[in-house]
């Protein structure tokens, strides 16, 4: 046998043996028994004032830190008096302040987008989580007074419904924030009077009302709202709505007024 057929012979045979030995090793593998995650174990850590810092990662987050709370407490208005939800029993100055904000700061939006006016707003009296104390008021003051990620939505609703809206407001009792609605109640809170944009309100009519989606879908028991038409959201948070509306004024000053007044 020459040297070259003894070299390919060679290589053949290995060639071969090396394929044997994959093919043994595949099946091999194949037969052991597969490993499954059976259980997850895991402790708790808490996180809290007593945790101590950690240098690096303090530093890290400083810049940060500075810049928020620099934009947080910017002044954007002054506030002459401390507006509390409890100062009135109907209607208070912080809610009458809040719903105006939103029918004012909504209505542009809603008029680009369908044409149409708000005709009021509805808000509820234990989203108002805190008061805006007298001295510069601030974006950090509505991130206060409205922690929640709540945005506006224009819903479309009949009078019919309009009215289920009026007897949630008679039960309830509560100064729950209105803009654009006036009424007025005996001392048995039987309805004298019921307007919308200073008018009669009308069965058939549709009227835009502005809420926020929380309401809209339920919240504080506001059912009511799923009697609506149609609902327009409003890519706009109710917080933002506040600090653009401080942004462009500089003093606030909301009144109790006769929004929801009742006579004796």
């Amino acid at each position: 046998m020459d040297k070259i057929t003894h070299y390919n012979y060679f290589l053949k045979n290995i060639i071969y043996k090396s394929f044997f030995l994959l093919i043994f090793i595949i099946v091999l593998s194949s037969c052991r028994k597969k490993e499954h995650l059976v259980q997850v174990e895991g402790v708790r850590i808490e996180i809290n004032d007593t945790t101590p810092n950690h240098p690096d990662i303090e530093a890290f987050i400083q810049p940060y830190r500075m810049h928020v709370n620099k934009t947080l407490d910017s002044t954007l208005a002054y506030a002459p008096e401390t507006y509390s939800k409890n100062d009135g029993i109907l209607n208070t100055a912080i809610g009458n302040l809040m719903a105006d904000i939103i029918l004012e700061q909504a209505n542009p939006f809603f008029m680009s987008k369908t044409k149409n006016a708000i005709d009021m707003a509805l808000l509820n009296h234990g989203g108002i989580r805190a008061p805006i104390p007298k001295g510069n008021i601030t974006a950090r003051t509505a991130y206060q007074v409205m922690p929640f990620e709540n945005s506006i939505i224009v819903v479309e609703m009949k009078g019919i419904h309009i009215r289920e809206l009026i007897a949630y407001l008679q039960k309830s009792r509560k100064a729950h924030p209105i803009s654009g609605l006036k009424l007025t109640v005996d001392k048995d809170f039987n309805i004298i009077k019921a307007l919308i944009n200073n008018k009669e309100i009308k069965d058939e009519e549709v009227y835009f009302v502005a809420t926020n989606d929380y309401l809209y879908n339920g919240g504080d028991e506001m059912y009511f709202f799923k009697e609506s038409v149609n609902a327009h959201p409003i890519n706009y948070k109710v917080r933002n709505a506040m600090i653009d509306y401080f942004k462009k004024v500089d003093t606030i000053g909301p009144m109790i007024d006769d929004r929801f007044l009742q006579i004796n």
